[in-house]
């Protein structure tokens, strides 16, 4: 099975949040003020 990679550049260009749709669900993925990521429902 090969794996897909996508940088988190790709992902936000140049916001800071996103929304990822999963099983008719909302997720905020965002990139906190320490750079790092966190992922709520």
């Amino acid at each position: 099975m090969v794996k897909l990679t996508i940088t988190s550049a790709e992902l936000f260009g140049d916001q800071r949040e996103i929304i990822i749709l999963h099983a008719g669900e909302e997720y905020r993925l965002r990139v906190t003020s320490n750079n790092k990521l966190i992922m709520t429902k």
